[in-house]
């Protein structure tokens, strides 16, 4: 299992993603469960509850589910929960090594 907490910035909003490997005879998936103080976010994790792991780390598989449902739910194309969600399923799907992400903005 992998966490992601996601401080949103100024907006205050907070979203933890907690994202599980499902391994199967069909293909692995990874589950999603997504606790956000956000209306939107929370919009997004009633639709976004299992996915792809290699679908979700690249645009050459038909674009992630993640950045595609986040396009039509979420306001503000700057917010950082998509990029958490989809470090989440990478790490739970054994695509990448946990590390600290983040994005700093000066005046």
């Amino acid at each position: 299992m992998a966490k992601v907490i996601i401080h949103s910035g100024r907006c205050g909003f907070h979203t933890t993603v907690e994202a599980t490997l499902i391994e199967s005879d069909d293909g692995d998936r990874v589950r999603l469960d997504i606790q956000s103080d956000c209306k939107s976010c929370q919009r997004l994790a009633t639709e976004l509850i299992e996915v792809d792991p290699m679908q979700e780390i690249s645009y050459r598989r038909g674009g992630p589910r993640t950045l595609e449902l986040a396009s039509k739910i979420l306001p503000h194309t700057a917010c950082p929960v998509p990029s958490g969600i989809i470090k989440a399923i990478e790490v739970a799907g054994h695509l990448a090594l946990p590390k600290d992400a983040s994005i700093t903005v000066t005046d």
